[in-house]
């Protein structure tokens, strides 16, 4: 006995299975869905009605460009209708957004796709029934000539991501029965929406319904219509931002015919269907949908991919309407220098005018989008506690960033340097889509500075507060071992003994002066210049002035655990190991100092190490 798949409504997502659990949902849908044998096929283009009505595929592109498929997603059908979104955007790109609005409306309809109505302007209702498809091919034909269709072929495949085909005997089928898109070619005529000659219009039209595509193509290119034009499997901008959202405009109130109104209720998707059998959905910033199914209901839609199309929003919550997003949610953390300094290890003087002035320098982690709402949230965030002297806005975790987000971010930060405040910003490559966003509304600002790793920005912050409160960082200047924290404690007599056993090294820059894994032989007290201490994957530890030390791990354990590298011309004392410890033989009360001392510095790093945790776990 068969038995029935399960509802699509009963399917759970546990990580159980090594599919993805979206994959396993396509496929249970497509399981519920295959016996559906309702509807019929559209015979009155009579090469159509010789559809296979038991093909059924199911197909769903992500903006990362991954493609999930399920069933016949590799059959070819006509694009049909579908085709009149794409062309419509071709057109506003092409010939601009006044001259195409000025013959073509954006209203719904009412009416069947096929109606010999127009509005009371004389022009079509919208782009999505044939008179206003039409009307798009015939503004195509007027700029392209009889390259018009080639150039609607080459951009349909564009959206693609491959080179299209087209049916030829669906062409000639639909040519030989077309007379009431005839009528509407003429129609538009006589009242001036299109000034080509008919013929040559309709059969760009014709031919563009008959380009060939799968359930595949037309789940890519409704992504490329969901990621503001952009073709998520070759990072090609197909088309402008604005035309993807006067396309979507009209697909969300009229692309499904006159079942529009009852499809933006119930599944809420910006979609378009055509009478090929397939259905394209388009979730701006979310994903592509394409199924292939011939068999249409009364309205000429196909009746699995209806299904298909309610059950993927109503189990996933994705009507465009009920979106969830919070922009409370849009801080991961915020906090000032106190909680959370450099790396950078800090002389006695700096840390003194650190501490005192730590709410100079605030800096706020976001996360996701950079929207509208987020950035209003953030700008009120930040207005009602202290003014500080530096904000610095880490970005590395911001996924994306609207053109109104990044315009309100413009006038937070004109506002911030109008109040004398500098924004630094990190995490933020400057080769990336939301870089330029932000920096077409901020390269007249002079208050703005930016580095790729927070705790560089951090660091550099901290030294604007040094040199404005009285202090000043020489990396020239040359220490002496008295001024060690190491070594502090040492009469004159034992740091003089110390010297004399010390050896003075000269490093270049980027010079590694320290390899993690070797053998630990000599500890160092840096006189001169700059040095970082990495992990071995590269991850900074610390950077290091004149007057503090390094390798002194070396007096509790023997390997190396990091790498110590000169970042510019750099000078150390040098004290072998096996030197030391006579040292503090000869001078017992130098040797527990010392060793004080060091347990102090490791006991500093570690209120730091948890305070960054803490930082983390709270946010």
């Amino acid at each position: 006995m068969k038995q029935s798949p399960p509802p699509v409504t009963a399917i759970t997502t546990a990580w159980t299975s090594s599919k993805p659990p979206l994959l396993r949902f396509l496929r249970a849908c497509y399981a519920e869905f295959l016996p559906e044998t309702g509807g019929a096929l559209a015979n009155y283009i009579p090469e159509l009605g010789k559809a296979d009505p038991a093909h059924f595929g199911i197909s769903l592109a992500t903006l990362d460009g991954h493609v999930y498929e399920v069933g016949d997603t590799k059959i070819p059908f006509t694009i049909q209708s579908m085709s009149k979104p794409f062309v419509f955007a071709l057109a506003l790109d092409t010939l601009g957004a006044e001259r195409v609005e000025s013959v073509i409306g954006v209203e719904p309809s009412g009416d069947p796709f096929n109606s010999i109505r127009l509005n009371a302007d004389n022009h079509p209702f919208n782009p999505m029934v044939n008179a206003g498809a039409i009307a798009c091919s015939g503004l195509i034909h007027s700029a392209k000539g009889d390259g018009a269709f080639e150039y609607v072929r080459h951009a349909l495949g564009r959206f693609a991501g491959r080179e299209l085909g087209v049916d030829e005997a669906v062409y000639a089928s639909e040519s030989a029965t077309g007379d009431r898109n005839r009528a509407i070619g003429y129609l538009l005529r006589t009242n001036g929406v299109i000034t080509e000659n008919v013929p040559d219009v309709l059969a760009v039209y014709f031919r563009q319904c008959a380009i060939l595509v799968t359930a595949r193509d037309i789940a890519v290119m409704a992504a490329t219509l969901a990621n503001r034009g952009i073709n998520p499997l070759t990072g090609e901008q197909v088309v402008t931002p604005y035309a993807i959202a006067r396309t979507l405009s009209v697909m969300t109130s009229s692309g499904m015919y006159d079942y529009a109104g009852e499809w933006i209720y119930r599944v809420g998707i910006p979609a378009k269907s055509g009478v090929g059998g397939g259905i394209l959905a388009a979730l701006p910033a979310r994903l592509g949908l394409g199924s292939y199914s011939p068999n249409l209901d009364k309205h000429g839609n196909s009746v699995r991919g209806i299904k298909v199309c309610e059950a993927l929003s109503a189990h996933y919550d994705l009507h465009m309407l009920n979106r969830s997003d919070d922009a409370r949610h849009s801080i991961i953390a915020d906090y000032n220098i106190g909680k959370n300094p450099s790396r950078r290890v800090r002389r006695p003087q700096e840390q003194e005018i650190l501490a005192k002035h730590f709410q100079e320098v605030r800096v706020i982690e976001l996360v996701g989008t950079l929207s509208l709402s987020n950035v209003d949230y953030v700008s009120r965030r930040l207005g009602g506690g202290r003014r500080p002297e530096f904000v610095i806005f880490d970005l590395r975790r911001v996924t994306a960033t609207t053109r109104a987000g990044a315009r309100l971010v413009a006038e937070a930060f004109k506002d911030l340097a109008e109040l004398g405040v500098t924004v630094i910003l990190s995490g933020i490559k400057q080769t990336s889509r939301e870089w330029r966003t932000i920096n077409e509304w901020t390269s007249q600002l002079g208050n703005i500075r930016d580095f790729y790793l927070l705790d560089t920005a951090i660091e550099w912050a901290e030294d604007q507060i040094v040199y404005r409160y009285g202090g000043s960082i020489d990396f020239l200047e040359t220490t002496e071992l008295s001024e060690q924290p190491l070594l502090a404690g040492l009469s004159a007599e034992e740091l003089t003994d110390l010297a004399s056993l010390g050896t003075i090294r000269t490093y270049q820059p980027n010079e590694k002066i320290i390899t993690a894994g070797e053998t630990a032989t000599s500890l160092f007290f840096l006189r001169s210049g700059v040095v970082h201490v990495t992990l071995p994957d590269g991850i900074r530890l610390a950077t290091l002035t004149a007057g503090m030390a390094f390798g002194e791990m070396a007096l509790l354990e023997p390997k190396r655990s990091a790498n110590v590298l000169a970042d510019m011309s750099a000078t150390a004392y040098e004290v072998a190991i096996a030197d030391f410890e006579r040292f503090t033989k000869q001078h017992p009360h130098a040797g527990e100092r010392v060793m004080r001392n060091l347990a102090q510095l490791l006991a500093d790093r570690l209120i730091v190490a948890n305070a960054k945790v803490d930082l983390l776990t709270s946010g």
